[in-house]
């Protein structure tokens, strides 16, 4: 998977301006077991360079993109992070080696329930999983030096741009579900000024808004 991931980082970095990920990201990639974070029935995939299924129409990101979203960030040990979108919990696992607290909501009750044990019963205990609408941040732990967006929006959250902390960074994908969307990258400088910049087109499963879904 790493080689895929470094070989896939080469083919693309024209575009992204990242031939390479930072070792600290690779080493953190390296240290979470993928395969705890996807179904039973495709452990056997886990570790190839693609996304899954994980049920209710959500999905696992392809491991490169984990790599590179997570590189783009630029995560350091005394950041505190919020994810909006925590899915199978593995993005929340790879940024907690990284940073000081990763705050990660969820709007889907079960996967909730499954990331939250998952993440408790593997020890990644600076990861604090949430219940509820990502598209509102999370304030009450605001402002946040890095935001990742694990689904694609119609537009940037105003409520995620408010909570990032002046010389922050988020990313985010960006489009419509079944349209072209795009990674952006948002940047707030020392003053407050927001700039934004594209980085790939992805595909990606959509920001719900509204209450939490209980299916």
């Amino acid at each position: 998977m790493l080689q895929a991931i470094a070989r896939t980082a080469r083919e693309t970095a024209r575009l992204t301006g990242r031939g390479r990920f930072a070792e600290n990201v690779m080493t953190a990639i390296r240290s979470v077991q993928r395969s705890r974070f996807v179904p039973d029935g495709l452990v056997v995939e886990a570790y190839e360079n693609i996304a899954l299924p994980i049920g209710y129409e959500q999905t696992i990101s392809q491991p490169y993109i984990v790599a590179l979203m997570t590189d783009l960030l630029r995560p350091e040990k005394d950041h505190i992070c919020l994810e909006v979108g925590t899915g199978s919990g593995y993005q929340a696992a790879v940024l907690s080696l990284l940073t000081s607290k990763v705050y990660t909501i969820e709007i889907i009750a079960p996967l909730f329930r499954q990331a939250s044990s998952q993440l408790h019963k593997m020890h990644y205990d600076n990861v604090y999983p949430l219940l509820g609408n990502g598209y509102l941040g999370y304030p009450e732990a605001a402002p946040y030096d890095r935001i990742i967006v694990t689904a694609a929006a119609e537009k940037i959250p105003p409520a995620l741009i408010e909570q990032l902390k002046k010389g922050g960074r988020m990313m985010i994908p960006i489009g419509p579900e079944n349209g072209a969307q795009v990674l952006y990258q948002v940047d707030k400088d020392a003053a407050g000024e927001v700039t934004t910049q594209p980085v790939l087109d992805v595909r990606f499963v959509p920001l719900i808004e509204g209450e939490t879904l209980a299916l």
